[in-house]
C-alpha cells in the first residue's frame, strides 16, 4: 500500500466527524465536538496547521553530500527520529467504532517501538485504559509514555504507583485538559495544578516527567521550577479552548525562556517532514503527531503506521539534504525564513 491507499481505506471506517482528509488541516472537522475538531469558534486546529506553512525553509545545497542523521536521544534512550505519537483518547467516540482506546493503543505502542520510536498514550474516565497501555508497554521493555489527566492528587498517585511498579520509560500529564467537565466534577484538587502541586507529583514519579499543554514562557518556566524533564508546547489541538495562538507562534518565546533546561517538544498541526524541520529550526527538540497517525492506523493498522512514518521521515531527510543539514543539530534558526 501507499499513503493515498491508506487514507482511502481509512475513509471507509472513520467518521462521522473525521473525514480522513488528504491533509489533516482542521477545516472539515472545525466545530465537530465530540470529534477531532476545535472548540468554538473552531479555528485553532486550522491556525496550528496554517502557521507552520507560513515559515519557509532556506535551501542550501553547497554542502557535503551525506545521508542525514535523524536519530534523537531523550532520557538516555536513542530513537529513530525526534517524532513521537501524541496521546489521543475517546477514540471510538471521536473517530469511529473500528477501535476503542485500548485496541488502538495496543497497535500504536507495538508499531512505534518496532519503528524505533515511542507512543504517548491517552487517559480517560475508564481506569482500564491506562492499565492496558502499561501492559502493552511492558511487552516492549516499558517504552512508552502514559499521559495522565490532571485528576486529583490521590488519583494521580494511584496511576503513578502502576507506572513506578512496572518500570515505564516516562510519565506525562496533559495539564491543558484541566477544564474538561469530568475533572471539574471531581474533588478535591482536580484540574489546574500549582507549581507546588505539580512538583509533588513529579517527585512521586520514579521516571522522567513530561508536562503537556505549555503555551507561554511563564508556563514553561513553571514547568522547570516544578522539576519537569520535558514539556510539550501544545494547545490540545484547539479542543479545550478557542481563541488561542498556534503552537508555531508561541514556540520561539518559550525556547528563549527554557532552552537547555529541559527537553522541548511541540505538537499541533505538524503534518509533514517539512513541518518537523520547521519546528526543529524554531528550537524544538522534537515533535508529537496525533490525528494523522490515528488515520493511518484506521486505514491499515501497523502497516499504515509504518507507511506514514516512512513518509514523514523521508520528507524530513529530503528537506535536511536540500537545506544543508546533515544532522538534527544542524537544523538551526538560519535554516528558515519568516517574512
Amino acid at each position: 500500500m501507499n499513503y493515498n491507499e491508506v487514507l482511502a481505506a481509512a475513509r471507509d471506517c472513520v467518521g462521522p466527524y473525521c473525514k480522513a482528509c488528504p491533509v489533516c488541516n482542521g477545516r472539515a472537522c472545525a466545530n465537530s465536538m465530540p470529534g477531532p475538531g476545535s472548540k468554538v469558534p473552531g479555528n485553532v486546529a486550522a491556525r496550528n496547521y496554517d502557521k507552520w506553512q507560513e515559515i519557509c525553509v532556506n535551501m542550501d545545497t553547497l554542502c557535503p553530500n551525506a545521508d542525514p542523521d535523524v536519530s534523537f536521544e531523550m532520557f538516555g534512550r536513542r530513537f529513530t527520529a525526534p517524532i513521537f505519537m501524541a496521546p489521543l483518547g475517546a477514540i471510538d467516540l471521536h473517530y469511529g467504532s473500528k477501535y476503542n482506546d485500548i485496541a488502538y493503543n495496543t497497535i500504536l505502542i507495538k508499531a512505534a517501538y518496532e519503528y524505533g520510536l515511542l507512543a504517548m498514550t491517552g487517559d480517560g474516565v475508564n481506569p482500564e485504559i491506562m492499565k492496558a497501555s502499561v501492559q502493552d508497554m511492558i511487552k516492549v521493555g516499558g517504552v512508552g509514555i502514559p499521559t495522565i489527566k490532571p485528576w486529583n492528587k490521590e488519583a494521580v498517585f494511584e496511576k503513578l504507583d502502576i507506572l513506578n511498579a512496572n518500570g515505564i520509560f516516562a510519565a506525562a500529564m496533559d495539564v491543558d485538559g484541566a477544564g474538561l467537565p469530568f475533572l471539574k466534577a471531581m474533588n478535591p484538587n482536580a484540574g489546574s495544578k500549582s507549581v507546588e502541586e505539580m512538583g509533588e507529583i513529579i517527585r512521586y514519579a520514579k521516571m522522567p516527567f513530561v508536562i503537556k499543554g505549555i503555551m507561554t514562557p511563564a508556563g514553561a518556566q513553571k514547568a522547570v521550577d516544578a522539576g519537569a524533564a520535558a514539556i510539550v508546547v501544545s494547545n490540545h489541538g484547539g479542543r479545550v479552548q478557542g481563541g488561542v495562538p498556534s503552537t508555531a507562534e508561541v514556540l520561539p518565546s518559550i525556547v528563549r525562556q527554557v532552552k537547555g533546561k529541559l527537553t522541548i517538544l511541540v505538537d499541533g498541526g505538524i503534518r509533514s517532514g517539512v513541518d518537523v524541520f520547521r519546528a526543529l529550526a524554531l528550537g524544538a527538540d522534537g515533535v508529537l503527531i496525533g490525528r494523522p497517525v490515528l488515520t493511518a492506523i484506521y486505514g491499515a493498522g501497523e502497516e499504515g503506521y509504518r507507511i506514514y512514518m516512512d513518509k514523514i521521515i523521508g520528507e524530513l531527510k529530503s528537506t535536511m539534504t536540500m537545506c544543508g543539514a546533515a544532522s538534527l543539530r544542524d537544523i538551526t534558526s538560519d535554516k528558515v525564513w519568516q517574512g
